[in-house]
């Protein structure tokens, strides 16, 4: 009778086989082989084998040109390597580490074999981000010592490693790898076994999604990847993203995660089947959401699709002077923008003294601008010059755009559009700055819809570059091309999409943090577990959870109710958890409390 894994000293894991040679097995091999292991790297293909090593000597004759390893150490590094496309060659292996292509029949036969080719005690690691760690461990001799190990590719460049235990699995096995990612050099998070564990799980989703709002012809692919890299920091878009990742590959993730979950979020949007069905599916074919100059290419060639490079055909109206109807951060953000583009700019707000304390903001604003070098003293001095405070809106009779910025509540907004009807020149062109109320609603409040638009700029307005740029059904062409040219002179990146709940990087990133609540509240991962996966694996500048506390639980509920009530998927009702928190006025950073604690100013 075999010796069970729990009954097992675990020998230190010197001697590591990778199976499958592709880029992830032959980035894995590299990291390892730089950590001092001896890697036995196999394939069932000599062919691979042979390209896993050429490209292991050409990325290490790299880090020696970068000085990142010296001669020796790369030839050290190449010298623990050897391959072999013989599954047997496992054998004297501490730890086997299976990255073959993700299909359950595959990885299952190459269990089976190696229950019969390794020692008892030797963990089997399988680097799935899709398919069941428990069913594999299930169907292995030895179940306890059958774990996942998912990198995320690059491999060499990647901080984060999921470690997945199945109900399986020994928990000396999980140490052992745990030890061992620290060593490598990685951030090693625990998961449980559920499809796309955590970085996966949330990043899908979302991926998704963008799919969905693109195949919707809600708005093109450049303006959702736009909009998601410089709404929300993003490295790269999604599409761009799927792209790089395999459409085929998303394809498969997802169809495991909605299998699992039944969660209409997670099945796969029909332009990832069609796309794939035809080969096109990604950088690696050449063409996918985007067309490449070469099969592997990373380099975008225009096709088709690609926006034209003349302007609109039709002219926009002349704007001189701006008013911007408010008094908080983000109206006198906004404010700001347009007087350092040189506009005359209106400040309205409920009371002279109101708008007074929004113009001493802004030049609170400049001053760090002129202390930080990014702004002389005298363009700081111009720029508040051009700002004048108000205590009523009666002041924008003479303005040729008007922009509101008050409370995101839609009577609010509707009285307002009914005041600025009555204040504002005929051809004045009438924005509101929502984040998620309809446009069309504000525009009926007027006698003139046709003249009202939605420019919903980002928090802080000064730095943050996007502009999502909202037509209603209403709104004239030379209303939209007016916007347009008012966000090139004030130098933000407009993006058009039509005028529905969310607009594009709400609607896309508020499910993404929903879900992320909803891992909290059934607890399978941390809080910092979840918030390190998103940094290290995503490459997400905050957290989910970290972002929600920053941006206010209550905001986040508010925007959360109403793309619940405008799509009516029950996978975008609000997560019981936050609703909690809200109810127990746990907020965030602003209350000191939101999912974390925060030190009081």
């Amino acid at each position: 009778m075999a010796t069970p894994l729990s009954d097992t000293p675990l020998s230190p894991l010197k001697t590591i086989a990778v199976v499958g040679l592709g880029t992830m097995g032959t980035g894995i091999a590299e990291v390892l082989a730089k950590a001092g292991r001896e890697v036995i790297g196999i394939d069932i293909s000599e062919a691979q084998a042979a390209r896993s090593v050429a490209a292991l000597e050409s990325s290490t004759a790299r880090a020696v040109a970068r000085e990142k390893l010296t001669e020796q150490e790369r030839a050290d590094l190449l010298a623990r390597v050897r391959t072999s496309t013989d599954l047997g060659a496992a054998a004297d292996a501490d730890l086997v580490i299976e990255v073959a292509p993700e299909s359950y029949e595959i990885k299952h036969q190459i269990f089976r074999e190696l229950d019969g080719i390794v020692r008892p005690e030797t963990i089997l690691a399988t680097g799935t981000n899709a398919l069941s760690v428990t069913r594999l461990a299930a169907d292995s001799a030895r179940p306890e010592r059958v774990l996942g190990l998912h990198f995320f590719n690059p491999a060499p460049a990647m901080r984060l490693v999921e470690v997945v235990s199945s109900v399986l699995t020994a928990p000396q096995a999980v140490a052992a790898v745990t030890d061992l990612a620290v060593e490598l050099g990685k951030e090693p998070v625990a998961v449980g076994d559920r499809p796309g564990f955590v970085a996966d799980g949330l990043l899908f989703g979302y991926l998704n999604q963008a799919a969905a709002m693109y195949e919707a012809k809600y708005a093109s692919r450049e303006d959702i990847d736009a909009a998601m890299r410089l709404g929300c920091g993003l490295p790269m878009g999604p599409l761009a993203l799927l792209d790089l990742i395999g459409i085929d590959t998303a394809r498969t993730v997802l169809d495991a995660m909605y299998s699992e979950s039944g969660d209409r979020l997670h099945a796969p949007a029909p332009i990832l089947k069609q796309l794939s069905e035809a080969g096109l599916t990604g950088r690696k074919s050449g063409r996918g959401f985007y067309t490449y100059e070469a099969p592997g290419s990373a380099t975008v060639v225009p096709d088709a699709l690609t926006p034209g490079t003349g302007g609109p055909g039709t002219s926009g109206r002349p704007v001189r002077s701006v008013g911007v109807a408010g008094s908080g951060t983000m109206a006198s953000g906004i404010a700001e923008v347009f007087a350092k583009a040189g506009y005359d700019v209106v400040l309205a707000a409920r009371s002279e003294e109101k708008a007074q304390a929004a113009k001493a903001r802004i030049g609170k604003s400049l001053a760090r601008s002129v202390d930080k070098g990014r702004l002389t003293a005298e363009a700081a001095a111009q720029t508040l010059d051009r700002i004048t405070p108000a205590g009523s809106y009666d002041a924008f009779a003479d303005v040729d755009l008007a922009v509101e910025a008050v409370a995101e509540d839609l009577e609010v907004k509707r009285q307002l559009f009914t005041t600025l009807d009555k204040v504002c020149k005929p051809g004045a062109v009438l924005a509101t700055t929502t984040s998620s109320l309809p446009v069309v609603a504000c525009a009926r409040a007027t006698s003139r819809p046709q003249d009202v638009i939605g420019m919903h700029f980002f928090n802080p307005a000064p730095a943050m570059k996007l502009v999502e740029v909202v037509r209603t059904v209403l709104t004239a062409d030379d209303v939209h091309a007016t916007v347009r040219e008012v966000c090139a002179r004030i130098k933000k990146h407009a993006v058009d999409c039509g005028d529905r709940a969310g607009f594009i990087v709400n609607a896309l990133l508020f499910p993404y943090l929903n879900n992320a609540v909803k891992m909290v509240q059934e607890h399978y991962a941390s809080l910092d577990d979840i918030d390190a996966a998103m940094k290290l694996g995503g490459g997400y500048p905050m957290g989910p959870f970290e972002l929600l506390d920053v941006v206010g639980l209550d905001v986040s509920l508010a925007i959360e109710k109403v793309l619940h009530r405008e799509f009516r998927d029950p996978g975008l009702a609000p997560a019981p958890l936050l609703e909690h928190l809200v109810a127990a006025g746990c907020l965030g950073r602003k209350t000191g409390r939101g999912f974390r604690e925060y030190a009081r100013r």
